[in-house]
């Protein structure tokens, strides 16, 4: 079905004399692209009688990008940068900040690129951006288009709100919001894990000579007192007296780092602890979760290598957290038979979806986490989990998962 250009300008909702190249464009990418290609010509000869003729060099564009897609080789970043060339298109990325599909968009973030745009419409009209040019991909063109766009986005408005502050306020309101409700997922899904496994005493004799040991490892320069301290943000002069408190909190911080003390000075070992922070930092909810799982069934001696946490995350089945009690249900899955993929769904969109990755990058990512927990005490020498560690590694999570007081 042929797009005429009357419908172009019914969807802009702007006459014809007043559509812009990105009016069209987006018109042209409604439907099917060999439908805009015949669409072409009509659109262009009703542009040109409203004495609006765009330029030849957006029309060969237009019909290039849309041929491309028609024949399925255009990828979505052609198509991008054809729209943005438009002139009046915002660019994807802006500094710190990426726009969300407009689908997507929150109320204030469609405000503020309906705002950009008509800036930019602005600025089109001015003779500050020279759409022609940006389709070459002239260098110099296509960085002042950039530049007024991030100058926009860091001027106050007349309001006095600042875009980009205002837009990544939102984005870290959104990030916290998920984050909290993958905790509280987590929380659940630990203690449904640790009223299903056997009582975990707590092993004092061994809780007191880590935590001696520990004590001392924290006034002293170097590994591992520096690393538990970061982890930790727990201080020499300051550490908590009871041996409990002063493990757990240690043991947390292994699995949610606190990052270094901005006023600490800088010393030669900081790179190697930033690098293991930033390390344990990318082990998320679902990969902390398996591994939690398989030591606390485990029991003490059970292997917790990296390549052993890292081989537990991949055959970590989150349905297993459903009605683990159900011997119907634990048959069927035994079998291979149908279970509730839904389910399934839900929790692996709660955990982050684990990306595959492969088995050597995750047990990278758990070696400053193995070696963290020899010094407590987790695990022995021989990467086996200790008594202390099957009563502490748990009830640590639950303190990095429980809501924030």
């Amino acid at each position: 079905m042929n797009l005429e250009a009357d419908r172009v300008a019914d969807l802009a909702g702007r006459p014809l004399s007043k559509l812009t190249r990105r009016d069209v464009a987006l018109a042209l990418l409604t439907g099917p692209a060999a439908d805009a290609l015949g669409s072409l010509p009509g659109i262009r000869r009703g542009m040109l009688a409203a004495g609006n003729p765009l330029s030849a060099g957006f029309w060969s564009s237009a019909e290039a990008i849309l041929a491309e897609i028609a024949a399925g080789t255009a990828t979505v970043g052609d198509v991008r940068t054809w729209l943005e060339a438009t002139g009046t298109e915002p660019k994807g990325i802006i500094g710190l900040h990426v726009w969300d599909e407009q689908s997507d968009r929150s109320q204030l973030a469609a405000e503020m690129h309906t705002r950009l745009v008509t800036h930019l419409e602005e600025r089109l009209a001015a003779g500050e951006i020279d759409p022609d040019l940006l389709a070459a991909a002239d260098p110099a063109a296509c960085r002042a288009y950039i530049e007024i766009q991030e100058r926009w986005m860091t001027v106050p408005l007349p309001d006095g709100r600042v875009p980009m502050d205002e837009l990544l306020d939102e984005k870290d309101e959104e990030y916290l919001a998920e984050w909290d409700a993958a905790d509280a997922e987590a929380l659940a899904a630990t203690r449904a894990l640790l009223n299903r496994v056997d009582v975990r005493p707590r092993p004092d004799a061994d809780l007191r000579r880590a935590a001696g040991r520990l004590r001392r490892d924290l006034t002293r320069p170097g590994w591992p007192g520096r690393l538990l301290a970061e982890c930790s943000g727990l201080r020499p002069k300051h550490l908590p007296s009871d041996d409990t408190e002063l493990w757990l909190s240690l043991a947390a911080g292994v699995a949610s780092p606190q990052g270094p003390d901005d006023g600490d000075k800088p010393g030669q070992d900081d790179d190697e602890t930033d690098s293991e922070i930033a390390a344990i930092c990318t082990i998320d909810h679902f990969d902390w979760l398996a591994v939690i799982t398989a030591l606390a069934e485990g029991g003490p001696g059970t292997p917790a290598s990296a390549a052993d946490l890292a081989g537990y995350v991949r055959d970590y089945d989150p349905e297993d957290l459903d009605d683990p009690d159900d011997d119907e249900d634990g048959l069927d899955g035994a079998q291979g038979e149908d279970t509730d993929d839904e389910d399934e769904d839900e929790l692996d969109d709660v955990f982050f979806d684990e990306d595959d990755e492969d088995d050597l990058t995750l047990e990278s990512l758990f070696l400053p986490v193995t070696s963290l927990w020899q010094a407590l005490g987790a695990i022995d020498d021989e990467n086996r989990l200790t008594a202390l560690g099957w009563w502490g590694l748990p009830e640590a999570m639950l303190r990095v998962w429980a809501p924030s007081s």
